[in-house]
């Protein structure tokens, strides 16, 4: 599998008060850190290298998951600095540790969903990054996405129009290339560089079929430790 780069680099306002003390990455869900789960899920879909960007509070999970170790990964470390980069500007200054291509996954998801064949999608596309989506239709979120006959048409988080069926899902896969313009310290949202893949044709579509869980919210962090503790109930039996 390829690299994957973990964002997590945000402030978490919308978890306040819950994370004011603590980074997002560490809050409790079915009975451990979040950042466990995810990496573990990670790990049984068959990632090797993961490298974590970095920011708010992100100290605290570089003490709890180091080197990655005890996760059998090689997990490695990005931090923005003095000042957020934007989540395009953190993968920026990330890019030594991560290759040629790699997976983009939003620090805050559990993603559930065919990695191996997303890659090989991407492989096949020829393009210069891939976008997973989800037929959401406004039901955990605001759609965001116009996706037809296996292409990306739109995509706009600001402004969605109606057409927009479609949920960005969370994770992607993109050439270092696509970074060629950037600056090692510009701050850069990582949506904007895929409207501009759309604008191009040089963003591919893959479409999940497997809803996603998300702790950026309370009713995400709900819903996701509901889920998992009824996974680990059905292990049991």
């Amino acid at each position: 599998m390829l690299p994957v780069a973990i964002l997590s680099g945000g402030l978490a306002t919308r978890m306040r008060p819950a994370t004011e003390k603590i980074p997002k990455a560490m809050l409790a869900v079915g009975g451990k850190p979040f950042i466990d789960h995810k990496l573990l899920l990670l790990k049984k879909h068959g990632f090797q290298k993961v490298v974590v960007c970095a920011g708010y509070l992100g100290e605290i999970v570089q003490r709890h998951v180091g080197n990655g170790d005890a996760y059998g990964m090689d997990v490695r470390w990005s931090f923005d600095g003095d000042r957020l980069l934007g989540t395009g500007g953190a993968l920026c200054k990330a890019l030594s540790q991560l290759g040629d291509a790699f997976f983009v996954l939003y620090g805050d998801s559990y993603l559930q969903c065919p990695y191996g064949a997303i890659q090989q999608a991407f492989e096949e596309s020829g393009a210069l990054g891939l976008m997973t989506v989800f037929h959401n239709n406004g039901r955990f979120d605001r759609s965001n996405v116009e996706f037809r006959n296996g292409r990306i048409v739109e995509y706009n988080k600001l402004s969605p129009s109606a057409r927009m069926e479609y949920i960005d899902y969370g994770l992607g896969i993109l050439r270092a290339s696509v970074f060629n313009a950037i600056r090692q310290d510009a701050a850069v949202d990582l949506a904007d560089m895929y409207a501009d893949l759309v604008r191009h044709g040089q963003l591919a579509g893959y479409e999940v079929q497997e809803r996603f869980y998300e702790i950026g919210s309370f009713e995400g962090l709900h819903a996701l430790d509901t889920m998992l503790k009824a996974e680990k109930g059905s292990a049991a039996k």
